[in-house]
């Protein structure tokens, strides 16, 4: 697939240069059973280096694309071999193209009503090639949840597109794996928020200077609270570089 796997501080990550892309999401799409991909992000590193659910679901995932720029940084930082980060977003996209020039197919999970059918129309537009075959909007009663993993278990889309509104995010998948045949799913919060054009996307170059968490804090502004867990995760890999645990 020319994808390399290493670890950042006990955390598994994927080395996938966007040439290879194409490649590895074809050989996904080929295989039997229910696949992943996770955007990871810095925090989800930190959180996937405990015990529970989320650590098991990185760990079991079958494409982990760093999405921080501090991944990037502490891999060079403990000279391993330096991943490929990528834009959430643009990865998205690169990924439906993917799919589009071969005519696949795509179930969308997730945004509020309105904007989830402005999504999917601009979705159509945007790939002609590729075939909704289903979608349903988050914040769900529980009720109807049965319902929902039938339709996709029927459905068999190529690919599962999850966005807000799903509580379990990454994990809702991975904790329902057994239910569904041959898809892959793929959790992304602001996919169908700037899809819909209800959310602005971060530009790429305040994502190229690894800047776009100022963009979070002002929609968020206690997410400024996570400078400190930043600086535990630069504490740790000095840890690890000093002690050489290069797992």
């Amino acid at each position: 697939m020319g994808v390399e796997r290493i670890n950042v501080i006990g955390v598994p990550v994927d080395i996938c240069t966007r040439e290879n892309l194409e490649t590895a999401i074809l050989e996904l799409l080929a295989r039997p059973g229910t696949k992943q991909i996770i955007f990871l992000s810095v925090w989800g590193l930190l959180k996937a280096r405990q015990k529970g659910a989320f650590a098991e679901c990185v760990k079991n995932a079958d494409l982990i694309l760093p999405v921080s720029k501090s991944i990037i940084r502490g891999a060079a930082f403990l000279k391993k071999e330096v991943p490929v980060r990528y834009n959430p977003f643009t990865a998205v996209i690169d990924i439906l193209s993917v799919l589009d020039s071969h005519y696949k197919t795509l179930y969308m999970l997730g945004g509020k009503k309105k904007t989830l059918q402005k999504a999917q129309g601009n979705v159509r537009k945007t790939f002609p090639g590729l075939s909704l075959v289903g979608r349903y909007v988050g914040y769900y009663p529980r009720s109807i949840e049965d319902d929902i993993v039938q339709a996709i278990y029927k459905a068999s889309p190529s690919l599962v597109l999850v966005s807000d509104g799903v509580k379990e995010k990454d994990c809702w998948s991975f904790n329902r794996r057994n239910r569904f045949k041959s898809s892959i799913f793929l959790y992304y919060h602001d996919a169908i928020g700037i899809f819909s054009e209800h959310i602005k996307r971060v530009k790429e170059s305040t994502f190229d200077k690894g800047l776009e968490i100022w963009s979070e804090i002002i929609r968020n502004p206690f997410k400024i609270f996570l400078l400190f867990p930043f600086l535990y995760y630069n504490l740790i890999l000095v840890w690890y570089r000093l002690f050489k645990k290069y797992k």
